[in-house]
């Protein structure tokens, strides 16, 4: 099992892992490397405090460690820590919570 990075996100930040991406089409083509997109799709790592709003209030964050978000294409910027490649991202990058049942 790999070791969970280090890393406290600020502000409304959270710290994402990337899914894997699809190694087959639709079809049944396996795709090579250089034509796969990189997945939009991730897990939670970590989570800062919230953002301060201009009166000095502090809004919760609505994700959490362990959720499974969509998030638009160009989100975040990339960091490499323990040899894995991480996102950092506003909460208002994520499009959306997967839900599994």
């Amino acid at each position: 099992m790999a070791k969970e990075p280090k890393i406290k996100p600020l502000g409304d930040r959270i710290v994402v892992r990337r899914l894997e991406a699809e190694e087959k089409t639709a079809g049944g083509i396996v795709l090579p490397d250089t034509a796969k997109e990189k997945p939009k799709q991730g897990e939670v790592v970590a989570v800062g405090d919230g953002a301060i709003k201009e009166d000095g209030e502090r809004v919760p964050m609505r994700l959490k460690k362990g959720d499974r978000i969509v998030f638009t294409t160009y989100a975040g910027t990339e960091v490499k820590l323990l040899d894995e490649e991480l996102l950092i991202m506003r909460e208002d990058d994520v499009l959306g919570i997967i839900k599994q049942d």
